[in-house]
């Protein structure tokens, strides 16, 4: 369901149309019946990836270290 409110209603109950939409209701502010905005929630923070997930699928060539040849640079001139 949506709640549609003036911008005056707004001001003086933010904090309950605030919680309304935490809530999951959809909230829009209006001005002289015209929707404006709508308050939505701020979404929750993702979760942090576990540290190896991807351990053992990417390969790096022995050879990774190794100065660059000579030549390389001149490439990019």
């Amino acid at each position: 369901m949506t709640a549609i409110v003036n911008m005056h209603q707004a001001k003086s109950q933010l904090s309950k149309l605030v919680e309304r939409a935490r809530m999951g209701e959809e909230v829009v502010i209006a001005k002289s019946g015209q929707p404006l905005v709508r308050l939505v929630p701020v979404a929750d923070k993702p979760k942090k990836r576990p540290m190896g997930l991807m351990a053992g699928q990417a390969v790096m060539s022995p050879d990774f270290n190794d100065p660059l040849p000579d030549d390389y640079l001149e490439a990019f001139e």
